[in-house]
């Protein structure tokens, strides 16, 4: 997965993620927006000032002393957590 940070400050995160879709991107967002002292997540995938870029890039906005990056650390990890335990029932019910 290739990322390029775009904007780095204290409470504001964007982020190009190379390659991803709606289905990876939506799972993250929502993993964000379940994450304390997220503000605020989102992503587009066609900025108008991109000339028509595809990659999606995703924007965190936080609150209080949470950094965007530590946020988007959490989400990660939650977004793994949520796949290992579905992978698990999965493979018990096979």
């Amino acid at each position: 997965m290739d990322l390029r940070v775009i904007r780095n400050e204290k409470t504001e995160l964007s982020i190009e993620i190379a390659g991803e879709d709606h289905t990876f991107m939506n799972v993250l967002k929502e993993a964000l927006l379940e994450t304390e002292g997220v503000a605020a997540a989102t992503y587009d995938m066609n900025p108008e000032q991109s000339g028509g870029q595809t990659d999606p890039i995703l924007t965190i906005k936080t609150e209080g002393n949470t950094a965007p990056l530590d946020a988007l650390e959490a989400a990660a990890r939650s977004v793994k957590d949520k796949t290992d335990v579905f992978r698990d029932a999965f493979q018990a019910a096979a």
